[in-house]
């Protein structure tokens, strides 16, 4: 009888590992992150700890439906080997249930077709690169705006409301800066003009003094950077050294004010970007929430509240939506059909809207289409220059 009884025991605790999720338990729920934590992207990191921080709020607020995230974050240095090292590791060896999140284009490339292959959900990817959505892929979840957009906002701020009529580009030559590059040569056609220069940069470089030497022969009058935080820095100071004073303009991803003109020793003033978020000044109740309950209480004493901080949360807001909204029958099918139906969701950054898998709809996987611009000021204030505008 007691043999019985071991052997029943066995065959049950069995079925039920069998019929398991990977990455759940009746307890936890495991989520992963990359995030640049080292290296020419570091400035970038606080993305991921951003999301820890908000996962341990959640956590401390009751979790999900009795389950606690479990939080997997690792530092690939903007490296795609490192990020796809790091995610075939975690993901063979710990058991993820879904990503969240994860910063950069080229990394997030790396492992795009292996995440797919397997139909583990990722949500949140931090790029706004159309390979995300193009083609579309059920398991993954956009949320950042596509660069595209965003490029043809700016250039059409500069010669609608700006009147420029010399427009440069300089680019990253990866698929983050030709994204960029594509959408801003594509409203300049649609003005009927053309890029006066195109400069493009390999993300090791750090002498950019004949990159601005091109631009400034352009004679340009406004210079659109789709760049890296250190790159763009470099263009601002040699071209102001070089006294070539254009207005610049800028990615979403080089929005935090405050953090530029610190670098920049104040050089940055004056420079407009797009944003995917609100101000970090900004009245909004639910950021004010976060700010308070979140990073008061959980970032480190050297973290700083900003833009990609809590980006960290916004991009993941979707993913928690779509965790409270199943209930205790957790599963990767459950979860994508959920995501499916998000609709109007209005967290921290623009509106969310999902639908449901086809292969003949690119946009049905890309959850926000606006930005709104910005322009940098002394001291690292901002000052918004529009509302949130569709970029689709």
């Amino acid at each position: 009888m007691f043999v019985l009884f071991v052997s029943l025991a066995f065959l049950l605790s069995f079925a039920q590992n069998l019929w398991a999720e990977e990455g759940v338990t009746d307890t936890e729920i495991h989520l992963g992150q990359w995030g640049p934590q080292t290296g020419t992207a570091a400035a970038w990191g606080n993305v991921a700890r951003g999301t820890g921080d908000y996962f341990k709020w959640i956590n401390d607020n009751g979790g999900i439906h009795g389950r606690k995230i479990v939080y997997h974050m690792f530092n690939d240095g903007y490296n795609p080997a490192k990020t796809k090292a790091g995610v075939k590791e975690l993901q063979e060896g710990t058991g993820i249930f879904a990503w969240a999140c994860g910063v950069g284009t080229s990394p997030g490339l790396a492992v795009r077709d292996y995440l797919a292959k397997r139909n583990v959900p990722w949500v949140g990817p931090a790029t706004g690169s159309m390979e995300f959505i193009n083609p579309p892929q059920k398991n993954l979840f956009a949320v950042y705006p596509l660069y595209a957009g965003e490029a043809k906002a700016l250039v059409k701020y500069a010669i609608e409301k700006m009147g420029k009529k010399r427009i440069a580009i300089a680019y990253l030559n990866d698929g983050y800066g030709k994204n960029g590059l594509n959408g801003a040569l594509s409203e300049l056609k649609a003005h009927g003009m053309k890029a006066v220069a195109q400069v493009s940069m390999e993300a090791k470089d750090t002498d950019l003094k004949p990159h601005v030497m091109k631009l400034r022969k352009s004679k340009a009058d406004m210079v659109l950077m789709w760049t890296t935080v250190s790159h763009s820095a470099r263009i601002v100071g040699i071209s102001k050294a070089m006294k070539f004073a254009p207005q610049f303009m800028s990615t979403s991803t080089i929005s935090d004010c405050p953090f530029m003109i610190h670098i920049t020793k104040g050089i940055w003033e004056g420079v407009i970007t797009g944003t995917f978020g609100e101000l970090p000044g900004s009245d909004d109740p639910l950021l004010k929430k976060y700010k308070e309950e979140v990073f008061d209480k959980y970032a480190a004493k050297e973290e700083r509240w900003g833009i990609f901080y809590y980006a960290g949360i916004l991009f993941t807001e979707p993913m928690i939506e779509a965790l409270n909204n199943i209930g205790r029958d957790l599963t990767r099918e459950n979860f994508i059909n959920v995501m499916e139906k998000i609709s109007g969701f209005k967290g921290i950054g623009p509106e969310v809207n999902f639908k449901p898998y086809s292969k003949n709809d690119i946009y049905l996987r890309q959850g926000t289409s606006q930005t709104f611009l910005i322009q940098c000021l002394a001291g690292g204030k901002a000052k918004q220059l529009t509302g949130w505008m569709d970029i689709k």
